[in-house]
């Protein structure tokens, strides 16, 4: 959740902000099917409004009430008129006890069947579509006709539920382009004697509650902004007061809250939370008024910390205003501000970064610690659409990227700098292997990328098969600091004279080490080869990648022709292209 905190999730007032917004085109537009077995009007309503309030511009294909098959199956409804980028299933517990009560089949037969007839769904909308599908689990019936037995038997509606969720879980957990709406988590954490309305359900096939409308909304719009824009990459921690209770300038390293009893606890239970974000991808910094030596102190010595001081990429302890430090952090990640989640307990320095850094997320944290990690769960900040291995190491890859920061300023010449790394590049036609982290990189990235095409991994497949009309490529770093990982994607497409740069994408953590320089030799090189006698590019104007508007420019192109979005059409005779120098060796 980036722009709403809990409180502004109510039904009415974001009805009413529905009614008076104004809206017009802009940049992060985004065309949603919602299909669902219930009445979804005023999901339609609340979802366009937050996608609003999120910064995009929803247009939403809202199919009649249960046709979810007769939409996916039949080329000619509205939904293939429509051509979504997203297509979201809501199926509700409400009609799956309807068809468990009706149906004449043996129970295990009766799973059989709408197990075999969800996944078939599924895949038809996969295979038809080729977008992202974001599809519903069941939220559990209140029904319990066998008391505690119910745990048991597998006869009952709450197990065959639970059979069916586990199902769906299993099925998505082997497709890459579908994903799972938790909505039974929603309920639960809500409560299903609040979230289920009967008398709704029976009056006008409402799923649930209308006070829990924007909850399931916002999960559709957390997951699609994940999908589409942006995600959170960093967390910037306050220390006193929010690792640990007390001052450690004043208190020192015994007198400070921490530990597996009384006041510690609640510090060193969020600390394991954040250890876990940062396992699984999540940037950590540190922003602290402190001394350095001082805020360093229990990282080193105390033996209840959870976090160490390897564990943080960047660690800015001095008596700046924070939304000065966070800056410098930002900078030195090389990431959007909007990618910035900042935690701290004093009402004043949120204050402060809210006001001077408007695109930072910052939580208006609880007073109590015990209710740090529970007020941030609730957010869903932490939304993710993949994990991969290298999304494990990226806290490591941050905190030795600020070393090489760091030696350049020994270096007065930036060849002589860049010779220093000993870089090794490795270039290699998409594989089996590296496609989730390719899809990933084309998902993500903003800022270094020329064309903002969102190739799923399906389609990226297909260019990895298709070697007559494609040349799709990922590109490897590392220097004598360490591994920088896959950091590029680049896909050339095959033209009658030509090749067309379709797509090219790189990390911004590798800028200026003559990366794409050496790709770009590489492009003109192959074009050598094979006889043709340009090499061509695009450039798509958005609201973030502005970095690369004179990237073909800069390699010698002709601006050809420009479209009425800003877009540029840029071509160069391969025989006039003048290779750039690098210091980069291939790794073969």
């Amino acid at each position: 959740m980036y722009k709403y905190e809990l409180e502004k999730l109510d039904y009415f007032e974001l009805f009413s902000e529905y009614r008076d917004i104004d809206f017009k085109p802009e940049n992060n537009k985004i065309k949603l099917a919602i299909l669902g077995d219930c009445a979804t009007q005023q999901i339609h309503v609340i979802t366009k409004t937050l996608f609003y309030l999120n910064d995009f511009q929803a247009e939403i294909y809202e199919a009649p009430f249960d046709s979810i098959e007769l939409e996916l199956f039949n080329p000619s409804s509205g939904l293939y008129d429509f051509k979504p980028d997203l297509i979201v299933i809501i199926r509700t517990i409400q009609q799956f006890r309807t068809k468990f009560y009706l149906s004449k089949l043996k129970r295990e037969d009766f799973f059989s069947e709408e197990s075999e007839k969800l996944s078939g769904i599924l895949q038809n909308a996969q295979n038809n579509f080729h977008i992202p599908i974001l599809v519903s689990n069941l939220v559990l019936p209140v029904e319990n006709v066998f008391g505690t037995f119910e745990t048991k038997t597998g006869d009952s509606l709450v197990n065959l539920s639970r059979k069916m969720n586990q199902y769906l879980s299993d099925f998505t957990a082997s497709q890459k382009n579908i994903y799972v709406l938790d909505f039974e988590r929603t309920a639960s954490y809500h409560g299903r004697k609040n979230f289920l309305d009967e008398t709704l359900w029976y009056h006008s096939k409402t799923p649930c509650a209308l006070d829990y409308i924007p909850y399931i909304s916002q999960e559709v719009v957390d997951l699609v902004v994940s999908l589409k824009i942006r995600s959170v990459k960093a967390v910037v921690l306050d220390l006193d007061n929010t690792l640990w209770g007390g001052v450690i300038g004043d208190d020192g390293l015994e007198g400070i809250a921490l530990g597996h009893l009384g006041e510690g606890e609640p510090f060193v239970d969020f600390q394991h939370f954040i250890l876990e974000l940062k396992k699984r991808g999540i940037i950590l910094a540190v922003c602290s008024k402190n001394q350095e030596e001082n805020a360093l102190l229990p990282f080193r010595e105390h033996p209840e910390m959870v976090l160490k001081e390897s564990d943080i990429s960047i660690f800015v302890a001095n008596w700046n205003n924070k939304a000065d430090n966070i800056k410098f952090i930002k900078e030195s990640l090389n990431i959007g501000y909007d990618s910035i989640v900042f935690l701290d307990d004093n009402p004043y320095e949120r204050n402060l970064v809210r006001q001077f850094l408007p695109e930072v997320i910052v939580p208006e944290l609880p007073e109590d610690p015990a209710l740090y990690v529970r007020h941030i769960s609730e957010l869903n900040l932490f939304q993710t659409v993949s994990y991969t291995d290298e999304d494990k190491e990226r806290g490591d890859m941050y905190r030795v990227e600020f070393e090489r920061q760091s030696l350049q300023k020994s270096y007065n010449n930036i060849d002589d700098y860049l010779k220093s790394l000993e870089m090794k590049i490795g270039i290699k036609r998409f594989d089996t292997f590296h496609l989730p982290r390719i899809a990933q990189l084309i998902q993500r990235s903003n800022q270094f990328n020329l064309t903002t095409l969102r190739y799923t991994e399906e389609e990226c497949s297909a260019f990895m098969e298709d070697k007559e009309n494609y040349f799709p490529f990922y590109i490897k770093l590392k220097d004598k600091f360490g591994d920088y990982g896959l950091i590029s994607v680049v896909i050339v497409k095959n033209e009658s004279e030509s090749y067309l740069i379709d797509e090219w994408i790189m990390s911004c953590r590798v800028l200026a080490r003559g990366v794409e320089q050496f790709m770009m030799n590489q492009i003109f090189l192959l074009a050598s080869q094979n006889g043709k006698t340009k090499v061509k590019g695009t450039y798509i104007p958005t609201s973030k990648n502005s970095m690369v508007k004179d990237f073909y420019q800069k390699f010698g192109f002709e601006c050809i022709e420009s479209g009425e979005d800003g877009s540029t059409f840029w071509s160069l005779d391969v025989s006039k292209y003048n290779p750039s120098k690098v210091f980069l060796e291939e790794e073969v």
